[in-house]
């Protein structure tokens, strides 16, 4: 009986026993044994006379990045070979055939240049955080720096920052705390960023959907420096909430009267841009002030932004029409176009031709599908308008006095400058950046009027210069400022928008001539994107020919035809 105990037991005692009972039961005789139950047979039970293994002392999963028994782990690192791996740089798996590279990331150089290049560069080659944290103090408090560095990264996107720049903001915020493994991901209206504290921790993700969008640079401007001081000053979690709440708490810069003056002084300024006089300036600028005034009311009353884009399109095409059948030596013409300069949305196809160029696929199309809906809106809006006068007022609006170009480089240089300067009134901007985005306004223009009117170029190569000289210059200056560059582009690409183009291509549809109409939108499409594109390979060109920190920035490399 001692046996079969010893062949159902798990035990050491148990096992000890049977070796040195083995020979005193096997004369027992097999009479008195009883019949051995299944498990006796069992194929995983050790068979009599062979000691049981002794059992684990404890119960832990090996992982499978452990390193396999018999291989010593390094106890000591050679200092000064040229084979070792830099300081603060996690080792690949495999060492590459060009070595691997040291990354010097200097906090001189901006903080977007120093997470873009991070970010770009693979998990296990990005350097660890400098907040270590020391023995006996517990780490990094992982759910308030995801919830600051989500909340930061809604300001940004909100305000019409591009998808890589929101990334980069948020990663450098979690670096700057001491989440080296984190990951942000951006999306239209979704943010996510997730944080592996090592290879066998499970990741804490945590996600904010952007809901409400505003453009107010002034706040996201004071969202840059917080960055900034974040990533550079070692701000606490409780300062850098801290200053959050204000930059929230803050009241807009200009008051609605004087959102609603700069929307008028940009539409009489774009109409003396386009040949327009002192009563096309009035009517324009009256016109506009009737559009804003009516959006206002509409969002009010809570109806979506295409509803608004139509109302305030309306109020310009009828002052347009009016002053066609009152005084028919007066371009009408330019009223309208005047006013469709203040809603083009060229913020936002700016910022979705950039997030395409940078790989962001799934928010530009969003932003661009957005794009393609206010544009519609305005279409709604004047074609309604235009339907009426054609029909009513016979012939009084006619396609082809758009093509009397006329030239006055002081007065449009002079137009152009105020459409900058009320352009930039009505994003918001801080008052100090008003001049600056008027003067890169002007002298865009200029660029423009030089290579179109004296070297007659073609339109759409000409304005992706001038746009390209925007993107650049409005590139150093936020590197110089620390600040975003939306300031300075945004409202300096206002003269060069595509507005009398989208006219008369809707002027000819109302008349029915859609070959002549689709020409006209076909030609306004391809100014968008020649905008767009001038103003993204400016900035290329910023990060491309000044200093960089690190190794150089690496981009998607994909074989033709796969």
């Amino acid at each position: 009986m001692v046996v079969l105990a010893g062949a159902r037991s798990g035990s050491g005692e148990v096992a000890e026993g049977q070796r040195g009972t083995g020979p005193s039961t096997a004369g027992d005789g097999g009479e008195d044994r009883k019949p051995q139950s299944d498990e006796a047979h069992s194929a995983f039970t050790p068979p009599l006379g062979v000691p049981l293994p002794p059992p684990p002392e404890d119960e832990h999963p090996t992982s499978e990045f452990a390193i396999p028994q018999g291989v010593a782990e390094p106890t000591e690192k050679r200092e000064g070979s040229a084979f070792a791996t830099p300081a603060g740089v996690q080792p690949p798996a495999y060492t590459p055939p060009s070595g691997i590279p040291r990354v010097s990331l200097a906090k001189e150089a901006p903080w977007q240049d120093r997470m873009r290049t991070m970010l770009r560069m693979p998990v296990g080659e990005r350097p660890v955080p400098e907040r270590a944290e020391k023995e006996g103090e517990p780490g990094p408090p992982v759910p308030r720096v995801l919830d600051l560095t989500l909340r930061i990264g809604e300001l940004l996107l909100a305000g019409g920052e591009g998808a890589e720049d929101v990334e980069a903001a948020m990663f450098g915020v979690g670096h700057a705390y001491g989440l080296g493994r984190c990951e942000p991901n951006v999306t239209f209206t979704l943010l996510s960023v997730s944080y592996q504290p090592s290879v066998v921790d499970p990741p804490v993700t945590a996600s904010r959907t952007v809901r409400r969008r505003g453009t107010d640079y002034t706040r996201l401007s004071a969202v840059f420096r917080l960055v900034h001081d974040i990533t550079t000053q070692g701000l606490t979690l409780e300062e850098a909430y801290r200053r959050l709440a204000e930059i929230r708490r803050n009241r807009h810069p200009y008051p609605g009267w004087g959102l609603t003056a700069a929307a008028g002084l940009l539409a009489g300024a774009a109409s003396m841009l386009v040949g327009g006089g002192a009563l096309v300036f009035a009517a324009a600028a009256m016109g506009a002030v009737l559009g804003d005034r009516l959006a206002w009311l509409a969002s009010g009353r809570g109806l979506p932004e295409f509803y608004q884009f139509v109302v305030a399109a309306m109020p310009p095409a009828a002052m347009g029409v009016a002053i066609s059948a009152s005084h028919a030596g007066v371009q009408a013409s330019a009223v309208i176009t005047g006013g469709l300069f203040a809603l083009i949305p060229g913020r936002a196809l700016v910022a979705g031709v950039q997030d395409g160029l940078t790989g962001f696929y799934i928010t530009a199309a969003a932003r661009l599908l957005e794009v393609g809906y206010l544009i519609v809106g305005i279409v709604c809006g004047v074609l309604m308008v235009l339907y009426g006068g054609v029909h009513i007022g016979g012939k009084t609006l006619n396609p082809e006095a758009a093509l009397q170009h006329r030239e006055r480089p002081l007065i449009q240089i002079i137009a152009a400058v105020l459409l900058c300067l009320s352009f930039a009134v009505l994003l918001q901007q801080e008052r100090h950046t008003l001049l600056i985005a008027a003067l890169n306004g002007g002298v865009a223009w200029v660029v423009y009027g030089a290579l179109a009117d004296t070297a007659h170029l073609d339109p759409v190569p000409a304005t992706a210069i001038a746009a390209g000289l925007v993107g650049l210059f409005g590139q150093l200056l936020s590197r110089y400022q620390h600040s975003s560059a939306l300031p300075y582009v945004t409202a300096a690409i206002g003269p060069l928008l595509p507005g009398s183009a989208v006219y008369f291509a809707l002027l000819n549809f109302a008349q029915n001539n859609l070959d002549v109409g689709m020409a006209s939108l076909t030609k306004a499409a391809a100014l968008a994107l020649a905008i767009a594109i001038g103003v993204n390979l400016g900035a290329e060109m910023a990060r491309m020919f000044l200093r960089a920190p690190g190794t150089a920035r690496r981009a998607a490399k994909r074989t033709r035809g796969f």
